[in-house]
């Protein structure tokens, strides 16, 4: 299969949905208002077919200084195993490094598919006391669940909180 991952347009949304929807279902994903995708379009990469499809996609979301996280990555469960995961992981770390963070954060099922990348799992607060009080702050579910919040623990049981140091 043709893949090319590039950045996401807002008219790619509809799809990015889409191919979030089963996995929000299935709890694996938080889910993301239409609205809230558009906002982050800028966010998100997408990895097209050579049909023009959109077989998958994954987003960098900055959170601090030194601390990005990978968020939403999915792909179309018929094109599960194709290599699509891995071209979005591998364009989100550059991006990543091209932006200057120095630490990849996630919170997934996936263990072993993120540890071929060099992620670990993590038991430690990522952050300390005068950030952790910064990132309180932010209204993004995306920030409770990093910083491990009682609110959002039925959303992320049995997630592993893993870390990647670029």
């Amino acid at each position: 299969m043709t893949l090319t991952v590039r950045r996401a347009r807002t008219a790619d949304v509809a799809e990015i949905a889409e191919l979030l929807d089963p996995y929000v279902r299935e709890r694996i994903l938080l889910g993301k208002e239409r609205v809230d995708l558009f906002e982050q379009v800028q966010e998100f990469r997408v990895a097209q077919s050579g049909d023009d499809a959109i077989v998958g996609c994954g987003a960098l979301h900055v959170m601090w200084e030194d601390l990005a996280e990978v968020r939403s990555l999915a792909v179309a469960h018929d094109e599960r195993g194709a290599g699509i995961g891995a071209a979005l992981l591998t364009r989100l770390i550059s991006d990543a490094r091209e932006l200057g963070v120095s630490r990849l954060f996630c919170l997934t099922f996936e263990v072993q598919f993120f540890e071929k990348f060099g992620f670990a799992p993590v038991t430690d607060e990522l952050v300390d006391d005068r950030v952790f009080a910064e990132l309180i702050r932010s209204h993004d579910e995306g920030v409770a669940e990093f910083l491990d919040l009682a609110r959002v623990k039925p959303n992320t049981l049995g997630n592993t909180r893993m870390l990647l140091n670029l």
